[in-house]
């Protein structure tokens, strides 16, 4: 091949990835297309064998576990084509079709790119230059219909054809090619329990395809609704209709900590709460426990959600202890059922149970709660089931919903090759699944705190009492799945419940508590004002209490115990001059952390405090006046204030936020854990603050 012949070949391939690309971002964008990290793409062209220089045939996929919308060149997996339909002449059968997966990484050109998907061969097999396969509510809904096979003739004619329930695989693949050059007036085909796949000589063509038979399926669905007379899910529940918003947000907040608890009983989760009105409605209608007993069918639904969710049989009128007062049980129950799944179908080479606690639970009247390993798996398992609720309406509404027997459902939860991508995933951090809450963390050493606990994998809370600088902070660290900011006024009991509700309702939950919020105040004792006293106390003393005590009910409620950790100051400890109002409530949160140690442990609350002193450098309180106050104190430039403390301690080193932050995740980052009422100096040492 010449130089110029490589380059048309390069610039060739340059394009079919853009184009790609832009189908899959225009597709992944519109959730009624296809779920997140649902479905895959691809597009076949020509490149260049890097080893020969000879052109060759290629297949761009999505690889496993991305997402359309965010999909960027490398998230493709790139396989000579030829070697990939060579496998069909050494396929072994159905019964061994597993073993095809990892003969994929043979098939890689160069280096591959992604790690490619178990529906590659549904890509490669079919005799079509662009393929998508997707997951819309509207067609899952024709594929779980009693009838999908003849709905799906009546839909569509012959343009559509149905290809009945058969695992993701190699078989599959086979399955497909046979139905798409068996039907060459087809654009796609719906796949029984499962989604859609449409293909397409050109980029555009494969799009609108793909586009034509969802949106087809949609208007059917409609239409039959319209016709139908009655509701899909049946006639409303007598008490089970949504609460006001305020109150049903009240009860989840209440009821948050316990299901979460509950839902981590096997391994520690992150919880989202919905309360969208396609939840509510369901929720508040006859038939959601037939169809939540029935399960979700498409394998990326109950991957995430399990094969059903756990249901409060009672209704929304009842109270808050009613319902906790019940959970238990069904907590029990439905471990035990789940129990029962599993020995239902494993077999001795299946992988160990994974757990057995509920991924979604739904509250009548309230709403929904999802579970994972962090926000955005809890949140995403949320939207699926979401997604599963869309495509019982559809299919209810056109026919019975049918989902793919139970047996299915095991043999994909349980499949050898998702248990080795689980095995791929990355070591998780040292704070992953825990919740933290940072009070006055928009500046200084809250600002650090949080920023370090969200770098070791913590969810966190920026309080503070700007709502809207809290609101920057936490979007400087990233998106709402990782951070998110509360107004926080500590020394009001009210600001402090709200801030906890918000949350809980974020997160899920709480497990590590910050108690930083303060402010600082140098004047003799002569000089200190009533006033100056009381609003240092308000904040320190008294809002640490008032964190502390609306924290630990939401800790004693999980019953996964926690930290408490509070920001006090070498001056708990220290007498020093013309100090006396905030050095006097300092010792007060130094005595607290004695106290609630003692008083939480049989909780498994761990209780700690942290001494800093000097920290000058991007401190909220030294910039606040205090600085220019310790300066007068001291005889020194104010700018020259952390220089002079640094040079009184026996490291002469100052002290900057980023290192009480150091301390922090010291004490909660699981190396301390026999370690309550502990008291960390950060001073560089200052010998007249040693505790004795």
């Amino acid at each position: 091949m010449t130089t110029a012949d490589q380059e048309t070949t390069m610039d060739d391939s340059a394009t079919t990835v853009q184009q790609l690309i832009e189908r899959s971002h225009a597709l992944g964008a519109d959730p009624r297309n296809t779920n997140y990290a649902g479905g895959n793409t691809s597009a076949k062209g020509t490149g260049t064998d890097p080893a020969t220089g000879g052109e060759v045939e290629l297949l761009w996929v999505k690889g496993s576990g991305g997402d359309l919308g965010t999909l960027t060149p490398a998230g493709l997996a790139v396989l000579r084509l030829d070697r990939v339909r060579a496998l069909v002449d050494v396929y072994p059968g159905v019964d061994r079709e597993d073993e095809m997966v990892a003969a994929f990484d043979y098939c890689l050109h160069g280096r591959g790119g992604a790690a490619p998907s178990i529906d590659t061969t549904m890509h490669a097999l079919v005799d079509v230059a662009h393929v998508d396969h997707l997951h819309p509510d509207s067609g899952i809904a024709l594929a779980t219909a009693a009838d999908g096979e003849a709905l799906t003739a009546e839909v569509f004619g012959d343009r559509v054809v149905w290809v009945p329930w058969r695992r993701p695989g190699f078989q599959l693949g086979l399955d497909i090619r046979a139905i798409a050059a068996a039907n060459p007036q087809a654009i796609g085909c719906i796949l029984g329990g499962h989604g859609i796949t449409a293909w397409g000589s050109t980029s555009q063509e494969c799009q609108d395809r793909s586009l034509e038979i969802i949106r087809t399926a949609e208007d059917f669905i409609a239409k039959r609704t319209g016709q139908l007379g009655r509701h899909p899910f049946g006639e409303p529940l007598e008490g089970y209709a949504p609460l006001p918003e305020a109150e049903r947000r009240a009860k989840a907040a209440a009821l948050a900590p316990v299901l979460r608890g509950l839902a981590s009983t096997d391994r520690p989760q992150v919880g989202h709460f919905t309360d969208s009105d396609v939840v509510l409605d369901f929720l508040a209608r006859a038939e959601h426990p037939r169809l939540t007993a029935l399960g979700t069918s498409c394998p990326d639904h109950f991957l995430r959600t399990k094969v059903r969710p756990l249901v409060v049989d009672l209704p929304a009128t009842a109270s808050v202890q009613e319902v906790l007062d019940r959970l238990p049980a069904l907590h029990e129950a439905y471990r035990d059922e789940y129990a029962a799944y599993y020995s239902r179908h494993a077999a001795p080479d299946s992988p160990a149970m994974r757990g057995a606690d509920p991924l979604v639970v739904l509250v009548p009247g309230v709403g929904m709660f999802s579970y994972g390993k962090d926000k955005q798996t809890a949140r995403v398992a949320g939207e699926f089931y979401v997604n599963a609720i869309n495509v019982m309406r559809g299919a209810e509404a056109i026919s019975t919903y049918a989902p793919i027997d139970e047996a299915e459902k095991f043999r994909i939860e349980y499949w050898a090759l998702e248990e080795a991508k689980l095995a791929r995933m990355p070591k998780a951090k040292p704070l992953a699944t825990r919740i933290a809450l940072v009070t006055g963390a928009a500046s200084g050493i809250g600002k650090a705190i949080a920023q370090r606990l969200a770098a070791e994998g913590a969810c966190v809370v920026v309080a503070d009492l700007d709502a809207e600088k809290a609101g920057a902070a936490a979007a400087e660290i990233g998106s709402t799945d990782v951070a998110i900011g509360v107004a926080a006024d500590v020394s009001d009991a009210a600001a402090v419940a709200a801030a906890v509700n918000a949350a809980v309702l974020a997160f899920g939950g709480l497990d590590l508590v910050v108690n930083n919020a303060g402010l600082s105040i140098s004047a003799t004792l002569l000089d200190t004002t009533e006033q100056q006293w009381d609003l240092l106390h308000d904040v320190m003393a008294k809002g640490s209490f008032l964190v502390s005590q609306a924290t630990a009910r939401v800790l004693i409620a999980q019953g996964m115990g926690g930290d408490l950790v509070y920001i006090s100051s070498k001056n708990s400890v220290f007498a020093g001059p013309s100090n006396i109002a905030y050095s006097a409530t300092k010792a007060d949160q130094a005595h607290q952390v004695r106290l609630l140690a003692a008083e939480l442990g049989e909780y498994g609350i761990r209780v700690n405090g942290i001494n800093p002193d000097g920290v000058v450098r991007g401190s909220g309180i030294f910039a606040g006046g205090w600085g220019a106050q310790r300066a007068k104190t001291y005889g020194v430039p104010e700018e020259e204030l952390g220089k002079f403390y640094a040079q009184r301690t026996l490291l002469k080193r100052e002290v900057l936020p980023e290192h009480v932050a150091d301390a922090v995740f010291a004490l909660t980052g699981g190396e301390l854990t026999r370690t309550t009422g502990l008291h960390v100096p950060v001073d560089s040492g200052v010998a007249a603050a040693f505790l004795r």
